[in-house]
């Protein structure tokens, strides 16, 4: 926000860099204690702890690298991503054995498993953004933020039950499919054809009707958002 305000907003200044650096550290902070406390405290082991909702600090890692990028902090936003790379390869391998001994997830918090799509369609910006190019690496990465998408889109009804009462988490569902569709449109610039640019302009589409959807529903319906309970189960 800082970086693309105007002139008279922010004189000749940078503080954009500042306000980077100070996110970005947080992230680092919230990595070395997550990372802590599931390689040493007892009690707190991973697979009793993850839930899909975690993806979000890996989304973190990942877009405070391609941000780094941007200002000129090369070396930095590669650290970034490793951590954020590293982080979701952990917690995908994890939550995909779905142990039993992990407790269960809630039905109102189903939206959150977009997060798994949503990853990776960050990284393979990211990455565009690091190396300069929409290069073979994300591409990799689009291509299986794809798959996991249609994977979710397959299954409509195991989020049958969260789609009965309105609540706060159906905004879940907007925020991956803007990096999938931020992930097709450089796709389709980089391959240049019928077909990538048509599966942009789906995306694209389904991803604003998702947004425009939700958004009229909470405006006719934000009496309900405000005063009633979501349910735990």
């Amino acid at each position: 926000m800082l970086q693309s305000s105007p002139p008279l907003i922010v004189p000749r200044a940078r503080y954009y860099e500042f306000l980077c650096l100070a996110f970005s550290f947080v992230i680092f902070l919230l990595d070395v204690k997550l990372f802590g406390q599931w390689f040493t405290t007892e009690k707190r082991f991973l697979s009793v702890v993850a839930n899909p909702v975690n993806l979000v600090c890996v989304i973190g890692n990942l877009v405070a690298a391609q941000i780094a990028t941007e200002i000129g902090w090369n070396e930095f936003a590669i650290s970034m991503f490793s951590l954020g790379m590293v982080h979701y390869l952990i917690l995908f391998v994890t939550l995909y054995q779905r142990l039993t001994s992990s407790n269960q997830f809630p039905i109102v918090l189903r939206p959150a498993y977009f997060l798994y799509f949503a990853a990776p369609s960050m990284a393979s910006l990211a990455w565009k953004s690091i190396s300069g190019a929409f290069l073979v690496s994300s591409k990799m990465l689009f291509f299986l933020s794809l798959f996991l998408f249609i994977s979710q889109a397959c299954r409509p009804a195991m989020f049958k039950k969260t789609m009965k009462r309105l609540n706060v988490t159906w905004w879940i569902y907007s925020f991956p499919l803007t990096f999938l569709g931020l992930a097709c449109a450089e796709y389709a610039h980089e391959v240049k054809s019928l077909m990538a640019s048509g599966l942009m302009l789906l995306i694209c589409i389904v991803s604003v009707l998702v947004f425009v959807f939700l958004m009229l529903t909470t405006v006719l319906k934000i009496e309900s958002l405000l005063h009633k309970k979501a349910p735990n189960k």
